[in-house]
């Protein structure tokens, strides 16, 4: 059954306050929507996903998953139920047996919680993780607690929320816009429709408040093992080639000789990332031995290197890199070999360290006769 992903990311945040919405905000340095994106995309259940967006935060969109290859993304409504029936229009042309409805401000929705939900859709119109409501609950008026509410029963709602697509698209369309409905498990029962509940999960938190952020930060620590992997690579001087380093080109009379464009920093940067999951080194995925491989650009290299991470459950935290040569200067280029090695590894750019120094005129790096680089990464790894 063909499944999509519709990820309502249009709002403004107002609780959270700030001038950044909440869903691009960084979440152990990656934006809290690419968060979202990737947790559905781990599911590998689903043939396409599209994200509703404020136009206005079109760039802030691009920077944070512009790389991931979603569908276009489309512009948000009013409110979130405009929001998310604009979302399901425009999937129509996929013709999609079921949906998935997802809050973009929600980064930790597991595999597991979204296979409960996909499943229930086997024998309900609809499906919703809830969590039973666990603590007393109170009626307050001001400052002033006026009654008791029975919990019994009370659950609270999270996404994604799993929908039969035309009934779900039909629910929408139906609706009153002007009835205030924003949960999409909600207008599916006004609609008639049956709507099952499943497991939830209390990690499943959705951003709200700068509390929540907090709390999430603490869950991504606690989530994982630190890892650290480090790497060294050389390249001589040589003529007729433009010098590649750190992911940029830099004005020198000489490049650096070998298989690839022979970038060294992002070489000993690859090394130090596959050292840290225990994956081999550079020579082993990419041989120079392989004509695939002559002239290449080494940020091919950094990106598959990331996506090993990303296949074990890990996320890059921070990486350390100390460029040794004599000349060129490396200082007015730091700032670009930071922000590409961060677009590279889709972090934010102060989790990118970029260094230099000098061997004091001693060995090859003294004589001028090419450039050192050494890596440090340390990665986030699932218990």
């Amino acid at each position: 059954m063909t499944v999509v992903g519709v990820i309502v990311a249009a709002g403004q945040g107002s609780r959270f306050g700030g001038e950044t919405p909440k869903q691009y905000l960084a979440l152990a340095g990656k934006p809290v929507l690419r968060h979202a994106v990737e947790a559905l995309q781990a599911t590998r259940s689903l043939a396409a996903i599209r994200v509703v967006i404020d136009p206005a935060q079109r760039a802030a969109y691009e920077a944070a998953v512009g790389d991931l290859g979603l569908l276009e993304p489309v512009a948000g409504g009013s409110s979130r139920q405009e929001s998310v029936k604009r979302g399901l229009e425009s999937v129509i042309p996929l013709a999609p047996a079921h949906v998935l409805i997802h809050d973009g401000a929600r980064p930790f929705a597991d595999p597991a919680l979204i296979g409960r939900v996909l499943a229930a859709l086997d024998r309900h119109d609809g499906a919703v993780p809830t969590v039973p409501v666990s603590d007393a609950l109170k009626r307050v008026e001001g400052e002033q607690v006026t009654a008791a509410v029975a919990r019994a029963g009370l659950h609270r709602a999270q996404t994604p929320q799993g929908f039969r697509f035309r009934a779900i698209l039909a629910a929408h369309r139906a609706l009153d816009p002007a009835a205030g409905v924003e949960d999409d498990a909600e207008v599916a029962r006004q609609a008639g429709l049956a709507v099952a509940a499943v497991a939830g999960a209390e990690e499943n938190l959705k951003i709200t408040t700068a509390g929540d952020l907090a709390r999430a930060e603490r869950l991504l620590g606690a989530a994982g093992e630190v890892r650290t992997g480090t790497g060294f690579d050389v390249h001589r001087f040589g003529p007729g080639r433009a010098l590649k380093l750190g992911g940029i080109e830099i004005p020198f009379e000489r490049g650096l000789v070998g298989h690839s464009d022979a970038d060294v920093a992002l070489h000993a940067l690859v090394d130090a990332l596959l050292g840290a999951i225990a994956a081999g080194d550079i020579g082993h995925h990419f041989p120079p031995s392989d004509p695939r491989w002559r002239g290449a650009d080494s940020g091919q290299f950094v990106l598959h290197a990331a996506k090993l991470v990303a296949a074990r459950g890990a996320r890059v935290a921070h990486v350390d890199l100390t460029i040794i040569c004599e000349a060129p200067k490396v200082a007015p280029h730091r700032a670009a070999m930071a922000a590409r090695i961060a677009a590279l590894l889709g972090i934010a750019l102060d989790r990118v360290s970029v260094k230099a120094t000098t061997t004091e005129g001693l060995g090859f790096t003294g004589r001028r006769e090419g450039i050192a680089a050494q890596a440090v990464a340390t990665i986030m790894v699932p218990r």
